[in-house]
């Protein structure tokens, strides 16, 4: 037998995605990746050795046409990914192929999914925040250059948006590239995703890679390492950072269980597969920061039947370094982003990483919006009248931090009509600290809506045609006060 016959095996067993084969010799390694079919259209990677003959692989291709006793060909090798700058601008699938229509791609290297994550050696040891241009993010929830941000938010919350801005300071601000991966996404999602970025303008230092809900579970699986892979590329060799955002992080933990029943492995609690935590690892510990760049991750997560105890929920938590909450309630009152500086936390927020100062701020925010949450019922019974003064007092500064906290994008010029505002973090620490200061007690709240820099709200009260307006205008504002905070409670 040459060894090119030696690398070929025979189908024993079709079951769904579920291939079974048999070698007579050379049996292929795990996560090799096995080719059948006429025009070799059929891709399985080998997951597990039932004996010294047999093995049993996850098609990451529908099995439509195969058949019992069909010739199957070990290649060898693992799962690829393109990887280089070429890749820019492009969306792939989780082989590694165009799907934007556009042609191929002439990569230069190909690298396999399967790597390692980077030694503790490697890694940097200091903890740096990734500024991200967003005030209420930088201030309640800064983000870890090197880890891993959970953004939980439902449909019409402004998740793509935050994504999409996202990605859009990181090209402007920390001169790095996007990576997108979308995993369990439908195609409506994804294809919206492509066309407003392309129209944003961000497309050119960004690529997207695909593991659609329509696909099998095998490739659900699997996209996520093939865009690690490449993001890896950028921070390894080109030493740039990097920003990975996945959508949804979830449906690879369902992915997996999908797969671990129909290898026929036994599950652990509530029907997960009992490799759930090994296997979230393997993905997580690779985006991490190095001496000469990071890979900074934001990664949507799903909570089952919002159950915060559930496995999936749990191990996603543990490896997560911030939470950014977005509220539909905050949404509805036209505050953007949505982010609820309440329910959000960062691990970075302490004050041997972020300092005295910027502890202290946060703490006077949430303090502050915490005691008006408790006054609203108060508000919608009785009134602002009933109120203390000092009351009074902290319920102004709450709304006018509720309003300062928001922003208007880059990347929604087109459908606002305000240019969009990137925000250092000094600047945002010291418009909050100058609320809460009451030095713009005597502005109205609109002064302060949809501004970059607090000093933006003089420039606004300036443009009032005359003294008489302001008076106007602080008078809508105090009635908005009482009648929006009896809507809110």
């Amino acid at each position: 037998m040459t060894p090119q016959e030696s690398s070929y095996g025979t189908v024993t067993s079709i079951v769904g995605s579920v291939v079974e084969a048999r070698f007579t010799r050379d049996v292929p390694g795990i996560n090799n990746l096995l080719v059948a079919g006429e025009n070799g259209e059929i891709l399985v990677e080998v997951a597990l050795h039932l004996d010294s003959r047999t093995v049993r692989g996850n098609a990451l291709t529908p099995t439509r046409g195969l058949a019992l006793g069909a010739a199957i060909k070990d290649t060898g090798e693992t799962l690829k990914a393109p990887v280089g700058t070429e890749t820019l601008g492009r969306m792939f699938n989780v082989f590694g192929e165009t799907i934007d229509r556009k042609g191929s791609v002439d990569a230069q290297e190909r690298r396999s999914i399967h790597h390692k994550a980077p030694g503790l050696m490697e890694r940097a040891t200091e903890s740096e925040i990734f500024t991200t241009g967003i005030k209420a993010i930088d201030v309640l929830s800064p983000l870890e250059r090197g880890g891993k941000a959970g953004l939980f938010g439902g449909a019409g919350v402004g998740k793509t948006v935050l994504i999409t801005e996202l990605i859009h300071n990181m090209v402007g601000e920390h001169e790095g590239v996007s990576i997108f991966c979308g995993i369990g996404e439908r195609c409506r999602e994804g294809e919206e995703l492509y066309r407003e970025m392309k129209d944003a303008g961000v497309l050119d230092n960004t690529v997207m890679v695909f593991g659609q809900m329509n696909e099998p579970p095998g490739c659900r699986f699997r996209v996520g390492l093939t865009a690690l892979t490449m993001a890896e590329y950028f921070r390894d060799d080109r030493r740039q950072d990097v920003l990975l955002l996945v959508d949804n992080i979830f449906r690879f933990i369902q992915a997996g269980m999908e797969l671990s029943g129909l290898l026929g492995l036994m599950p652990s609690r509530l029907g997960y597969q009992p490799t759930m935590a090994s296997e979230l690892s393997a993905l997580q510990e690779r985006i991490t920061n190095t001496a000469h760049a990071a890979i900074t991750s934001i990664q949507a997560v799903y909570v089952p039947a919002d159950d915060l105890t559930d496995p999936a929920a749990v191990h996603t938590f543990s490896h997560l370094s911030a939470s950014i909450v977005l509220s539909r309630k905050r949404a509805s009152e036209g505050l953007y982003p949505a982010v609820d500086p309440l329910q959000s936390n960062s691990k970075m927020l302490t004050p041997q990483v972020v300092g005295e100062r910027h502890y202290g701020i946060a703490q006077e925010i949430r303090r502050t919006l915490a005691s008006y949450e408790e006054l609203k019922d108060i508000i919608a019974m009785l009134g602002m009248e009933e109120l203390s003064r000092d009351d009074r007092k902290t319920v102004f500064r709450a709304r006018r931090l509720e309003r300062f906290l928001t922003q208007p994008f880059f990347t929604t010029e087109q459908f606002t009509g305000m240019p969009g505002r990137s925000v250092s973090l000094e600047d945002a620490l010291d418009g909050c600290e100058r609320i809460l200061n009451d030095e713009f007690s005597d502005f109205s709240e609109k002064a302060l809506y949809m501004i970059g820099k607090v000093d933006e709200a003089r420039q606004k009260a300036r443009k009032a045609t005359s003294p008489s307006d302001q008076d106007k205008d602080k008078g809508e504002d105090m009635n908005s006060q009482d009648s929006d905070g009896g809507e809110a409670a």
